[in-house]
């Protein structure tokens, strides 16, 4: 089964002195790389959210955003040392002259902190992550199940195609052989006649494209099996879909019939677009 990395999560809680709303959402990246944002607070959470998105998940830029509203009998606490710290450096380069206000530290990482005693509200924090988790880990597999299909489509599209090409190919070769043989012999009518049917047949061989149209099948066949993997991987796809190219590009260039080589390109086409497809794959 294969997952998207583009998805989106969400879920909220409140009661009567506390709002909590979490937002997840990714999309593509090399590799895992998660970010955590808020607006209000800043607290010790944040590596809870990273260890569990971990676990989870192998690739995608994973974006986090925690917003939450407390009564004012919220059990908060301000970081003094760090804001001991920070007046210091302000007062040293002049650039207060007054008092720092709640409005002027607030979106400072770390300097308003949730009471450790507050292990209720970390709970509910934890429980709405988690609830947005399952939505955004939920809204992968839809997007990917989405792609998969449309994947399966374009395999079962080439494959139509390819054995289009080879009939087309099979027969054409015993022609051309044929027709190699009658110009040069019209050429050289004193040419030694084994020697003749030597070269012009392995000539005709260059243009088989049989071998091209086996290996195409053979990456075919792979990508169907990495799909229907429990565990699939986007980069396998990706590197079997690089080897699918560079055959249908042989393929294109070996065909001279202009009816076959357009179907040859389309093959081109589709195996370009699948590379597209599978670059938002896990």
């Amino acid at each position: 089964m294969i997952k998207s990395m583009t998805g989106y999560g969400q879920s909220r809680y409140a009661d009567n002195d506390t709002e909590i709303a979490i937002q997840i959402k990714s999309v593509n990246h090399r590799f895992l790389e998660v970010s955590f944002k808020s607006s209000e607070i800043k607290s010790d959470i944040e590596e809870y959210f990273k260890k569990t998105i971990s676990k989870k998940l192998k690739r995608g830029k994973v974006d986090i955003h925690l917003k939450m509203k407390t009564s004012s009998n919220a059990s908060f606490k301000i970081d003094r040392k760090l804001l001991a710290d920070l007046k210091k450096l302000l007062n040293s380069e002049s650039l207060i002259s007054d008092e720092l206000m709640l409005r002027d530290i607030k979106d400072i990482p770390g300097i308003l902190k949730i009471n450790k005693s507050s292990n209720q509200k970390i709970q509910h924090v934890k429980k709405v992550f988690n609830d947005a988790l399952v939505n955004f880990l939920k809204s992968r597999v839809e997007e990917g199940t989405k792609i998969n299909k449309t994947l399966i489509n374009k395999i079962n599209a080439i494959q139509a195609k390819q054995t289009k090409v080879a009939k087309i190919c099979k027969n054409d070769l015993a022609k051309k052989i044929k027709n190699y043989k009658k110009r040069v012999k019209d050429i050289l009518e004193e040419y030694e006649p084994n020697r003749l049917d030597q070269e012009i047949t392995h000539l005709a061989m260059k243009a088989d494209v049989s071998e091209e149209i086996e290996r195409i099948d053979f990456h075919l066949q792979s990508i169907s099996k990495e799909l229907k993997s429990k565990i699939s991987s986007g980069k396998k796809i990706d590197f079997i879909l690089q080897e699918l190219f560079r055959e249908s590009n042989t393929l294109t260039v070996k065909i001279d019939e202009p009816k076959t080589k357009n179907i040859a390109l389309e093959i081109k086409v589709l195996v370009e677009e699948m590379r597209e497809q599978i670059q938002n794959i896990e």
